[in-house]
């Protein structure tokens, strides 16, 4: 079932989605590389980042969703930007960076992409990528909760659904494809401020498809009913809601 990505939406708390690929960029230890690609570039704002990072090189942002790109070439100069999936994408050449940030969740069985993901790099060049690791959290269980019941069901059955691994099974899938693997998991700890504010995070990312597989005249309801669920697992604090985030980031060397 497909979904289409609203930018506007997503760059809501674009602050603390920053966050998670500066932490990433700073493990990777290349100098000056010519060739930077970012897999899933959703609007470019990260994107940027890398060309400011690495100045000389070709920066190239790649997306399947052609509202994200077509916002990220609105909004991001010196950047080339290609509407492609990234399971059909490979480079003319290996590529120096190969950078995936929160996208390889959406893709099932990523696992069995990464030996091609590999090859797309040359060697020793990196490969760099972040995914959400809470989907055991109530941000996600309610929601699936909540579409498992009637009248919903019958509509979110086959939405997508984020799954990830931790941060073992990645760095023994690539350090066994000969890379050097650093692998990591850092829980945030968001703070939100605004009205249903978790409600608000879920619904650019995680929840949308959910979302957007509810005919119109059920999704005002869902909404509701997930607001107030999510309301009353996230309560408010003194500084705002305090949503917890683990993410696991892998950055691999290519080593051959």
């Amino acid at each position: 079932m497909s979904h289409l990505w609203d930018p506007a939406r997503y760059l809501t708390y674009a602050d603390e989605r920053a966050r998670p690929f500066v932490d990433l960029l700073a493990r990777v230890g290349a100098d000056s590389p010519a060739t930077v690609v970012d897999l899933g570039c959703g609007p470019g704002t990260l994107t940027a980042l890398l060309r400011e990072r690495w100045p000389g090189a070709d920066v190239l942002g790649v997306d399947a969703s052609p509202e994200m790109v077509e916002a990220a070439r609105a909004a991001v100069d010196g950047v080339r930007f290609e509407l492609v999936d990234l399971r059909d994408w490979s480079p003319a050449a290996p590529v120096d960076v190969l950078v995936s940030n929160a996208t390889l969740q959406w893709v099932p069985g990523h696992l069995d992409l990464l030996p091609r993901l590999l090859d797309a790099v040359r060697p020793g060049g990196w490969l760099a990528f972040q995914v959400p690791g809470n989907a055991d959290q109530p941000s996600h269980a309610l929601r699936r909760e909540l579409a498992a019941e009637e009248p919903y069901a019958a509509h979110t059955r086959g939405a997508a659904e984020p799954a990830a691994h931790d941060a073992v099974t990645y760095l023994e899938r690539l350090a066994a494809l000969g890379c050097e693997v650093d692998a990591w998991e850092t829980t945030y700890l968001h703070v939100l401020t605004g009205t249903d504010p978790v409600f608000t995070w879920i619904s650019g990312t995680g929840a949308r498809p959910t979302l957007q597989a509810l005919p119109d005249d059920l999704r005002p309801d869902f909404e509701d009913e997930l607001r107030r669920r999510l309301a009353a697992a996230y309560p408010p604090g003194p500084g705002g809601v305090v949503l917890p985030f683990r993410r696991v980031f892998v950055v691999a060397r290519r080593s051959r």
